[in-house]
């Protein structure tokens, strides 16, 4: 039986561990933190059960899938609830726009802010479709190993206009500035500035119009739990408190993993869902690389990283005007994003996504109060800001906006709080430069040219997670672990154990 080490415990590594055991390999995950989830983390602070992230669940088909590769069904671990609306958008004066799933329903929506767009929206959504056929159908699973990978797919993604930004391609279809917005912020959940952001990440609104959005009861942890109870029902390991030092190498292949503790462990295959910035900086020595990796991984632009709140409040805001998921976006959208993305200076305004879970689950917060989360994008740690100093400034300023224009009385309520700032991403998460979604998705930096699914110089080393093709958000890397599935195959027919077939239902 080969054995599998993966590196890491977010939904990558887990989703990767899942499939490999159920193909009757011998796996184990090693995961530093005292939690499995990575960056779905859950804190726990006076009775209120705070998710890390992430919390938006699309294309829910995909968990189903993972299950059934294991001979088991979803909804015996995990209830899945859909979200209505999908989202609820402030623009700067507080006036609101919803969208779900329901076209109609969408179309009422902006015709409240520009008739005209209700014809456009129509053209823009008939186009995702195909967008969605070829950029999650037909390539989000397949690894980009080799250039003429790239060169088969490129007249199709030139068709597809993939060389215009996500609010470049929204703008041809829509005329309001505050609805083109709201059709093209999605980059943003994966790390991405949307006026830089190839188009074909425009296929995130067709996937939550056709699939919806969910929650998971409990919370994103539940459905980590869920995981890693499905892992361990097949006869996965998992080891908490354990942390890698290195990834061993001899003759271009990986032999195991060395602990912080200087135990070495040796495996067949290496699944790295750790950072893969920090895989290539700190895990494998630069002996080891090539001149070309090494290049190339310096040369890598990284995401934006957050500033995150978590708050309880023991008064309960039913009435406010909010839904479960809120956006509140500046009037300087575009001059903040290029402060975050490109000028990397921390502004005064912000653009912020605000979490109230407890209108869908009450349960995880003491009776008769509110969970929220609130989460403010900001430069990653190339920016030189003495995180320090500005987080203290920083959250005040933020939750002095929340209280007076959406929350009355909030920090007179709040009995439980937690933050975390790009010093979190680097030193608990290991994310290179303190980036929260790793290698961020420019069209440069997409498919062949983004990190690969197979390391370069090891024939034996996988990556799954944010940083590897196709990118960040639970449908990349759920698609990851496929692929890190599909590239070291079955465990030899005599060692596999028997699962039940069940068919797999793919987007089609």
């Amino acid at each position: 039986m080969s054995k599998v080490i993966v590196i890491g415990s977010g939904f990558g590594g887990l989703g990767a561990a899942i499939r490999l055991a159920a193909k009757g390999h011998e796996v184990e995950i090693l995961e530093k933190l005292d939690k499995p989830g990575g960056r779905a983390y859950v804190y726990e602070v006076n009775g209120f059960k705070f998710d890390g992230g992430p919390t938006v669940i699309t294309a829910p088909f995909m968990f189903d899938d993972l299950w059934a590769a294991a001979g088991k069904k979803r909804e015996d671990y995990v209830q899945f609830v859909p979200c209505d609306p999908y989202y609820r958008i402030f623009d700067h004066h507080g006036k609101a726009f919803d969208y779900n799933g329901n076209e109609e329903f969408i179309l009422t929506q902006i015709e409240k802010w520009n008739p005209a767009d209700r014809d456009g929206y129509r053209r823009f959504m008939a186009t995702t479709k195909a967008i969605f056929d070829k950029g999650f159908v037909e390539l989000a699973d397949k690894p980009f190993l080799h250039f003429t990978d790239m060169l088969k797919v490129a007249p199709d993604l030139i068709k597809l206009q993939s060389y215009l930004s996500v609010y470049r391609y929204v703008s041809q279809f829509i005329q309001d500035e505050f609805l083109r917005r709201c059709f093209s912020f999605h980059p943003l959940l994966i790390g991405g500035n949307p006026f830089d952001s190839p188009s074909i990440y425009a296929m995130i609104h067709y996937l939550e119009c056709e699939w919806g959005i969910h929650y998971a009861l409990g919370g994103t942890g539940a459905l980590v739990n869920g995981m890693v109870q499905l892992f361990e029902d097949i006869g996965g390991k998992l080891r908490l408190n354990t942390e890698v030092d290195e990834i061993l190498v001899s003759d271009k292949r990986v032999t195991g993993v060395r602990l912080k503790n200087g135990t070495v462990q040796t495996a067949d295959h290496v699944v790295a869902n750790a950072d893969v910035g920090f895989v290539y900086d700190k895990m494998l020595k630069k002996q080891h690389q090539s001149f070309y990796t090494r290049t190339k991984m310096n040369m890598m632009k990284y995401s934006m990283s957050l500033f995150v709140i978590y708050f309880g409040t023991k008064k309960l805001y039913r009435e406010h005007g909010l839904s479960h998921h809120n956006i509140i976006l500046s009037d300087r959208y575009k001059g903040l994003l290029t402060d975050i993305f490109d000028k990397k200076t921390l502004s005064e305004d912000f653009s912020l996504y605000l979490h109230m879970p407890t209108l869908t689950d009450p349960s995880i917060a003491p009776e008769g109060c509110e969970n929220f989360y609130v989460l403010s994008p900001v430069p990653h740690l190339g920016a030189g800001i003495d995180w320090t100093k500005a987080a203290k400034p920083y959250r005040d300023a933020i939750m002095q906006f929340l209280e007076d224009n959406y929350l009355p009385d909030l920090q007179a309520n709040i009995i439980a709080e937690h933050h975390i700032d790009p010093l979190h991403f680097r030193h608990t998460l290991n994310s290179r430069l303190g980036a929260a979604f790793s290698v961020q998705p420019v069209l440069t930096q997409s498919a062949w040219f983004r990190p690969h699914n197979r390391a370069e110089d090891f024939e034996n080393l996988y990556f799954v997670g944010a940083g590897t093709h196709p990118g960040a958000g639970l449908p990349g890397v759920l698609s990851s672990s496929i692929i890190a599935e599909n590239l070291i195959g079955a465990a030899s027919p005599s060692t596999r154990p028997s699962i039940p077939e069940q068919e797999v239902r793919l987007p089609l």
